[in-house]
């Protein structure tokens, strides 16, 4: 099996020297270079799997090497060192494509974490961003942005309006990349109280506060090698911004209680549905929180925007609900096909679900969908948010006393409802009852 081969460029040789025992211990071949010049030459000549390089260079800096590698090499992930606290270079660095970036004096630890995603790029790509359904321009330009950013270890931040999709594109961030074998940990920052989210995402050692009767593992810690996904970031406390900016940067975290930090191997990825922009110039967010988590931002298209993709979408849903394409009538089709959906696709799931328990598994009409109008965008969508959470909690309680009646038998409790057992058990897991 042929060994990895790393392209070490540095003008020190003491930190040459470090690297090539470091990488040498981890079964790497090392090849060094002391400037840009001798760089792209032994870029030219051989196939490298990693590219380590220093910023400030004797004929250059390491951007412009970055930039070039893009065109020149672009197979090859490469990673940026910078001086410590350098937060501008490193976030520019990412921007021009940089997998990655690590901080003089150098962490070992660190260093082998980084070079071990690198190597992962290896890999086969599992395409998983196709799992994206839906063919018109916006969503096809999304596939192929998850399918370049899943590459980076750059933080993301996705937006989009609520209900188009956010956490699902944050999950083929992670299963289309290097960290795809790590654990995936989504965390909804708005549902946390605010006096529990320091220990929440932190963890705490036993004694730190009344109730701490054991040590605890944070999210953080729990997404080790893999990736931690803030949802709804803009609802993170101002306190809690400050910690989360020194995570990102100093990629440790300090338990509460504890008297030393733990290093901690993460990719962050987070999300919101309002204006971050906004709220850095209102003061409610953090603008150096700001620029470090939204690096490469992703947004996720409207509904309303993506034309055809709703009929593609239906189908999908329909037929996860044991229906078909085929039981919409032709104004059912074109009430689709002309309706804005304020919710987005979650709303579009509410509506057939409802459709077809209305048109008991026979033809749906556009009656059945329940369109609805209403004055302004806002309260468009704000009654979208309502009406969804009434149906699910309408059908949470009728399946949660017909699995009681049933003593827990899911083929009864079906019949009981009037479903299939498969609409039945797509609706416990969608609704999350246990």
């Amino acid at each position: 099996m042929r060994k990895p081969k790393a392209l070490v460029i540095d003008d020190e040789p003491d930190i040459r020297e470090l690297l090539a025992m470091t990488l040498g211990r981890m079964e790497i071949d090392t090849v060094v270079a002391e400037d840009v010049a001798g760089a792209r030459k032994e870029l030219g000549s051989r196939k490298f799997d990693i590219c380590l390089t220093d910023m400030r260079l004797p004929d250059g800096d390491g951007l412009d090497l970055v930039e070039w590698m893009q065109h020149n090499a672009p197979g090859v992930p490469v990673a940026v060192i910078t001086a410590h606290g350098n937060v501008e270079t490193a976030v520019q660095a990412l921007k021009l494509g940089a997998f990655d970036f690590i901080s003089k004096p150098l962490d070992l630890n660190n260093l082998r974490n980084l070079v071990s995603n690198a190597l992962k790029l290896g890999d086969k790509a599992d395409g998983k961003a196709s799992q994206l359904i839906g063919d018109s321009p916006a969503m096809q330009n999304l596939r192929d942005m998850i399918e370049r950013v899943a590459r980076s270890q750059a933080p993301i931040h996705i937006s989009g309006e609520s209900g188009t999709g956010k956490e699902l594109v944050a999950r083929l961030i992670h299963e289309s990349g290097p960290r795809k074998d790590g654990p995936f940990v989504p965390v909804n920052c708005g549902a946390i109280p605010s006096e529990l989210m320091e220990s929440e995402l932190f963890g705490h050692r036993k004694g730190s506060f009344t109730g701490a009767i054991t040590d605890k593992e944070g999210l953080m810690q729990a997404a080790s090698t893999g990736t931690l996904f803030l949802d709804e970031i803009a609802d993170l406390p101002l306190s809690m911004q400050v910690k989360l900016l020194r995570v990102i940067q100093e990629q440790s975290v300090r338990p509460v209680g504890a008297s030393r930090e733990e290093s901690v191997d993460i990719r962050i990825l987070s999300a919101t549905h309002k204006d971050l922009s906004r709220m850095v110039k209102s003061g409610e967010f953090r603008e150096d929180l700001y620029y470090r988590i939204n690096v490469i931002e992703l947004r996720v298209p409207a509904l309303r925007e993506r034309g055809d993709d709703v009929l593609k979408l239906a189908g999908y849903i329909l037929d996860r609900l044991g229906s078909s394409l085929g039981s919409l009538d032709e104004k059912a089709r074109i009430g689709l096909m002309n309706y804005d959906f304020p919710g987005n696709v979650r709303e579009l799931e509410n509506m057939l679900e409802r459709a077809v328990t209305l048109s008991g598994g026979g033809t749906i009409s556009e009656g059945d969908l329940a369109f609805r109008t209403t004055s302004g965008a806002a309260a468009s969508l704000s009654a979208g948010k309502d009406l969804g959470n009434r149906i699910d909690d309408v059908q949470r309680q009728a399946i949660v006393e017909a699995l009681e009646k049933s003593r827990y038998n899911k083929t009864a409790a079906a019949k009981l409802l009037g479903l299939t057992f498969r609409q039945l058990r797509y609706r416990i897991k969608k609704l999350g009852i246990e």
